[in-house]
C-alpha cells in the first residue's frame, strides 16, 4: 500500500513585489494558485493551502482545504508550521510548494516524495545550488524543528533544511522529468510570468 501524501501550498504572502495579487494572475486559463494546486494534487491525496488570515483565495479546486496562517506575513517557515499543524497526524509524507510556482511538473514532485523512503527531506538543486521549494518532508522529523526555529526567530525554509537529513537531487537527475527546468520557476514580479 502506498503511504498517503499531503500537499502544502504556501499562499500567504503579500505579493508586494508583484504589485497586485499574483496568485490570482491568469496563466493559460487558470490562476497561478490553481496551477500550483493542480500539480500538487496529482501527487498528494490532500492539499492544504496556507493563506493569510483575512484572505480567501479564489480557487476552482473543490478538494482543497484552506488553512489560515497563524503567524501572518512572517515568512515561509511560519506558513509551513501552519500547514504541518493542520495535517492529519497519521500522515507523514508532505510535499511543499509555493503558490507562486505555476509550472510545477508532477513527475518531479513525485521524485521528491519518493526520496522520503530514505531521507527526512528532499529538494532540487539548480546550477546555483539547492532550492528550498519545492521540498518533500517527513512531518515527524520536520515539525519539531520548524517550531524550534520559529521560537528562535528564524523565518527561512533554508534554515530547516540544514537541520534535516536532506537529499539534494541534482539537475541531471530531476531534469529527466523536466528538461526545461520549469519546476523551479517562481513568480516574484510580472516579468517572471511564463510566456
Amino acid at each position: 500500500m502506498t503511504e498517503p501524501i499531503v500537499g502544502i501550498v504556501l499562499a500567504g504572502g503579500r505579493s508586494a513585489r508583484f504589485g497586485r495579487d499574483k496568485l490570482a494572475e491568469p496563466i493559460g486559463g487558470q490562476s497561478m494558485l490553481d496551477r500550483a494546486i493542480a500539480a500538487v494534487g496529482q501527487v498528494a491525496g490532500v492539499v492544504l493551502v496556507v493563506a493569510a488570515p483575512d484572505s480567501l483565495p479564489a480557487m476552482s479546486s473543490p478538494d482543497v482545504r484552506i488553512v489560515h496562517d497563524v503567524r501572518a506575513f512572517e515568512g515561509p517557515l511560519a506558513g509551513l508550521a501552519t500547514g504541518l499543524s493542520a495535517m492529519d497526524l497519521t500522515i507523514d509524507r508532505v510535499i511543499v510548494v509555493g503558490g507562486d510556482m505555476p509550472t510545477l511538473v508532477p513527475a518531479v514532485l513525485r521524485r521528491l516524495v519518493d526520496a522520503l523512503d530514505t531521507y527526512e527531506a528532499a529538494v532540487l538543486a539548480d546550477d546555483a545550488g539547492p532550492r528550498p521549494l519545492p521540498t518533500a518532508l517527513r512531518r515527524s522529523a520536520a515539525a519539531p524543528v520548524v517550531e524550534r526555529l520559529l521560537d528562535k526567530g528564524e523565518r527561512r525554509l533554508r534554515a530547516l533544511l540544514v537541520e534535516l537529513d536532506v537529499l539534494v537531487i541534482p539537475p541531471a537527475t530531476w531534469r529527466v522529468d523536466d528538461p526545461d527546468g520549469v519546476t523551479l520557476r517562481d513568480v516574484d514580479v510580472p516579468g517572471d510570468l511564463p510566456v
